[in-house]
């Protein structure tokens, strides 16, 4: 079984994805689906360029998906809801690279740093208002 995190955004879901990718790496998944290319659907013009689905493979297992809100569809994006994607480093240096990119432009809570519980470890929300947690286990005789 995988859980792959699916995040909403007001209207800016293509840049954020894009945002990602360019820190994170991976590839968009069959392409961008806006509203506007969906059959049937009656959607006031600001809403047709919304991102209806992107999927963004980092790695087989690791994937990042999401969508823009719809007004007029009744869905409301709502910004600090308490939801953090984490991402466990495979070191301290690439750690601190993903937290240093990914936080440009957001609200530091914890700058990334060794904790008490053996760990590199920081938090913020993004400037797209997505919480993240970067976590560095720290191995035997590593400082």
């Amino acid at each position: 079984m995988n859980i792959y995190p699916y995040l909403n955004f007001d209207g800016k879901a293509e840049e954020a994805m894009t945002f990602y990718k360019s820190i994170l790496g991976g590839e968009f998944e069959g392409g961008i689906s806006y509203f506007g290319e969906a059959p049937g659907m009656d959607l006031p013009e600001d809403e047709k360029n919304r991102v209806m689905h992107i999927s963004l493979a980092i790695t087989d297992s690791l994937k990042i998906m999401a969508s823009d809100t719809s007004p007029s569809m009744g869905h409301v994006w709502i910004k600090g809801n308490h939801n953090y994607v984490s991402l466990n480093a495979d070191s301290q240096e690439e750690g601190a690279r993903i937290f240093s990119a990914l936080s440009v432009g957001g609200k530091v809570e914890m700058d990334y740093q060794k904790t008490f519980w053996g760990a590199y470890f920081g938090s913020f929300e993004d400037q797209f208002g997505i919480g993240w947690m970067v976590n560095y286990d720290l191995k035997p005789g590593e400082e």
